[in-house]
């Protein structure tokens, strides 16, 4: 019987480790900033961005945190437009 318990227990515990939190099935982001080129309309004007640029941005958003820290990148990342193209295209604008 304790065996029992404890296989069951051991199952319990696997599920939940298994299904809680979030699902983390997506491939890994390779960050280059390069990708971005499509927002550089929006990013130097106030033209709204294109669906390409929306597109690059949710795949580029887990290196967005990197790119605000680099000092070559931050004045274009950190500005009032990326902040904007960020809202528009639906990407929460990182808290680093």
């Amino acid at each position: 019987m304790k065996r029992v318990s404890f296989v069951a227990l051991c199952v319990v515990a696997l599920a939940v480790v298994l299904f809680s939190g979030e699902s983390r099935t997506a491939e890994a982001v390779t960050c280059n900033p390069v990708e971005l080129a499509p927002c550089s309309p929006a990013l130097m004007s106030s033209s709204p961005p294109s669906s390409a640029c929306c597109s690059k941005l949710k795949a580029q958003q887990p290196c967005l945190c990197g790119y605000i820290k680099n000092p070559s990148l931050k004045q274009y990342v950190n500005s009032p437009n990326a902040k904007k193209v960020a809202s528009t295209c639906g990407v929460p604008y990182p808290k680093c």
